[in-house]
């Protein structure tokens, strides 16, 4: 089962909480992030590894990101 970092951030872009989860596939990590999502969030972001599968709002339309280390 693949293991997704799900994070949240606020107005300003600083994350303000992330979680671990362990999801069957992307979509149901998906489903997650935005089931777990408190009022306050802003953005959210999936990370599979060093790629971000998903985010709310989105990223620019084709651009790939991947997590600075």
């Amino acid at each position: 089962m693949p293991a997704y970092e799900i994070c949240y951030l606020d107005e300003e872009g600083t994350l303000t909480y992330k979680f671990s989860a362990d999801c069957d596939n992307d979509q149901r990590a998906k489903i997650l992030a935005h089931a777990m999502k408190t009022p306050r969030a802003r953005k959210l972001e999936v990370w599979s590894g060093p790629m971000l599968i998903y985010s709310r709002p989105s990223a620019a339309p084709g651009q790939q990101m991947l997590r600075a280390n």
